[in-house]
């Protein structure tokens, strides 16, 4: 895959059904990214994956898509997947790739950037950087904001969400049961804590989309929850734990089946 610097943001084609209603463009505010401003004016994302017809029919895994709303229903951003053909069909879920967040303007707004890792996604040895799932997040494209790892752990699924200087700032902790992730026809929610493991902040959760949605198709629906006074770049932060979260664990169709 190309440097996610020298990526071109494509058009991302249709944003979703016909009259989408689009959240308005904040006005600009002083030290907050250009497009983050929304996020000022949101406790909640809902991220709807976009059902691709060929997929299901075919079982090619193609680009991922993504509709991406605040609570009232209004698409805040749409994010598109960058990714190689071969690693999609021989990698599956534990593919790099590179995926843009664009606003209503169709500015990229936030980029997401997950390197390829081979020998990573073991929970018992995830403390060591070559065995860790991770990815980072840049608003505006190019200055990265925050990086979101997995950690070491016995039976849970564990993150740090780390700042701009790489020291962690929040945890995310996820069901202790695989089985919940892989086999529940329910709601598997992701708490996000403080660094005293004790404060929940936020919450990750992936929601159950109905027979059809989940066994046939690997779209997936998300929300993630968070204080309306939390800094943007933490929230953006938020939304690509989000993702990752996502490909390590829904991605996988037989999963989902």
């Amino acid at each position: 895959m190309a440097d996610a610097s020298q990526v071109q943001v494509k058009q991302p084609g249709s944003t979703g059904p016909s009259g989408q209603q689009w959240m308005p463009i904040p006005q600009g505010i002083q030290g907050v990214p250009r497009g983050l401003e929304y996020l000022t004016q949101i406790d909640q994302v809902l991220m709807h994956q976009q059902i691709e017809l060929f997929e299901a029919l075919t079982n090619i895994e193609t680009k991922n898509r993504y509709a991406l709303k605040n609570s009232l229903g209004q698409q805040v951003y749409f994010a598109f997947e960058e990714s190689d053909f071969c690693e999609r069909i021989c990698c599956g879920q534990f593919r790099s790739f590179v995926m843009h967040i664009v606003d209503n303007a169709n500015q990229e707004v936030i980029r997401l950037v997950r390197p390829f890792q081979c020998c990573a996604g073991c929970c018992w040895c995830a403390d060591k950087d070559i065995c860790s799932y991770r990815i980072s997040v840049e608003s505006p494209p190019g200055t990265v904001i925050g990086t979101i790892r997995q950690r070491g752990s016995k039976w849970k699924p564990m993150y740090e969400i780390c700042d701009v200087n790489d020291q962690p700032t929040l945890k995310i902790r996820g069901p202790c049961c695989a089985c919940q992730m892989i086999c529940c026809t329910g709601d598997v929610d992701f708490q996000i804590m403080g660094m005293d493991g004790v404060t929940e902040v936020g919450k990750i959760s992936k929601q159950w989309g109905g027979f059809f949605r989940e066994v046939i198709t690997q779209a997936d629906n998300f929300s993630c929850t968070f204080p309306m006074d939390l800094d943007v770049k933490m929230k953006a932060n938020i939304i690509g734990a989000t993702f990752l979260i996502d490909y390590m664990f829904f991605e996988n169709k037989d999963n989902n089946s």
